[in-house]
């Protein structure tokens, strides 16, 4: 808990989670104000407050969804802007909120440096400033190593300055799984869909970020194989490479005759091409075929790709892989009557398991309603599949679409707005407020017991 003096020597206290919102909020907030400026605009007109408020949202949340084309209407500096956004939002969301809450290290209490320990899932509660430094300097190396590889391709295609711009812009925006591109015409990155250099590079840097900064610092420090990884390691590292293997399977098979997607191309871009939308369906809003066609089932499957999305503590959104593993773990565990949910022989507490309960539930409620107000309000004018496959975009914070979000009416942009700020926010908002209760002492009553039928 964080204090601040008001005037007349009252004091008014912040959560942990009340400061990360507000911060979020003064952020885009921020970002509006810049990208409505006639000077990030081409046309050195405004874009608007709307389009603005809604780009800055997408970049702060690193989702990648877009009111107007970013490589056609922003200019440099408009560009300059999205980054900086995409890179606070990303990577730096919670290392500056991190680092401002260390600034005032002498009003935060225990409690809240070990909520700040968990959001970041470091090791120390006395070494704060270290652990973000380090962040900062493994994800700006990532980034660096990645706009280095990029611009083998992209200096020779648009010449030494532009091609070193378009190289970092897509290394920031891939590592922080935002999806925003600047290769206009909303294309993405279909123009490279015969390219390895650039698909594989692209996806390597989107499943780095997708990770977690503690389990890519924990696997550079361990020195005992597998089993010497923390229970959180083990279960990231085991799940990504099985959602991966599984979406590349899954796009391989409904895909392989799809005359618009991967029928045209070879065998060996074909398994290239279902691999990378296999990744980028986890958060990253990347695409190298054309998502309209894309078959129903398909949809619904990347739905719940989508859905599932990136790891904690990383720059992805999501339900979060850790999340979703509980959440079997749990259903398992009924199935099989057992009173407690264990893997690898350690046992998972009460808490972690009605966390993940609750982010469930939370990510689903939001995704129905969400959906079923886009269809309200387009009213029959797209396909049910798409608009779920919309609204998956707007919570998991991934940023494809399949029927293009400016073709969408301005009321069902702004229903995606607070999915897409609250698919960043909400679970980890929710698990620091829940967090803090773990703290708080039992009841010494408790009320009568009684049950409910259920199934």
């Amino acid at each position: 808990m964080i204090q601040f003096r008001r005037a007349g020597g009252r004091e008014r206290k912040f959560g942990a989670e009340s400061l990360l919102v507000l911060g979020f909020l003064a952020i885009i907030l921020v970002g509006t104000v810049l990208l409505a400026l006639p000077v990030s605009s081409k046309s050195g007109r405004s874009v608007g407050l709307f389009n603005s408020l809604f780009t800055a949202t997408s970049a702060v949340c690193v989702t990648g969804l877009v009111a107007v084309d970013t490589c056609t209407t922003f200019s440099v500096f408009g560009q300059a802007v999205l980054l900086g956004l995409i890179e606070v939002g990303g990577l730096g969301f919670m290392a500056f909120a991190t680092m401002i809450m260390v600034m005032l290290g002498r009003r935060i209490s225990l409690k809240g440096r070990m909520l700040i320990r968990e959001s970041m899932n470091g090791a120390s509660l006395s070494d704060l400033s270290g652990v973000t430094r380090l962040y900062l300097m493994l994800a700006l190396g990532i980034e660096l190593i990645g706009a280095g590889l990029l611009s083998i391709r992209f200096i020779p295609m648009f010449g030494l300055r532009r091609g070193l711009w378009m190289a970092l812009f897509h290394a920031v925006s891939a590592f922080c799984n935002a999806g925003f591109d600047l290769f206009g015409g909303f294309s993405s990155l279909t123009a490279f869909a015969h390219d390895p250099l650039v698909l594989l590079t692209v996806a390597l840097l989107i499943v780095l970020g997708g990770l977690g900064f503690s389990v890519i610092l924990e696997a550079l420090r361990n020195r005992q194989g597998f089993r010497g990884l923390t229970l959180h390691a083990r279960i990231v590292l085991m799940l990504t490479p099985l959602l991966l293997l599984a979406g590349t399977l899954f796009y391989l098979l409904a895909e392989w005759k799809g005359a618009d997607t991967l029928a045209p191309l070879g065998a060996g871009d074909k398994l290239m091409n279902a691999f990378f939308q296999s990744v980028t369906m986890r958060t990253a809003g990347f695409n190298s075929i054309d998502l309209s066609r894309l078959k129903d089932g398909s949809k619904l499957f990347s739905c719940l790709l989508m859905m599932i999305g990136a790891s904690p503590a990383s720059t992805g959104g999501g339900m979060k892989t850790t999340t979703v593993a509980v959440f079997a773990l749990l259903m398992l565990s009924v199935v099989k009557g057992e009173g407690e949910v264990n893997i690898a022989r350690r046992r998972l507490s009460g808490d972690v398991t009605r966390r993940a309960l609750a982010v469930v539930a939370l990510f689903m409620t939001m995704l129905i309603v969400g959906s079923l107000a886009v269809s309200l309000i387009e009213d029959g004018r797209f396909a049910l599949a798409d608009v779920m496959f919309e609204a998956s975009s707007a919570m998991g914070t991934v940023g494809v679409s399949a029927i293009g979000t400016p073709n969408l009416r301005p009321a069902s942009r702004a229903v995606l707005l607070p999915m897409m700020f609250l698919g960043r926010i909400g679970p980890l908002t929710l698990a620091i407020a829940l967090a803090r209760k773990q703290g708080n002492a039992r009841k010494l009553s408790k009320y009568p017991e009684e049950k409910i039928m259920i199934g």
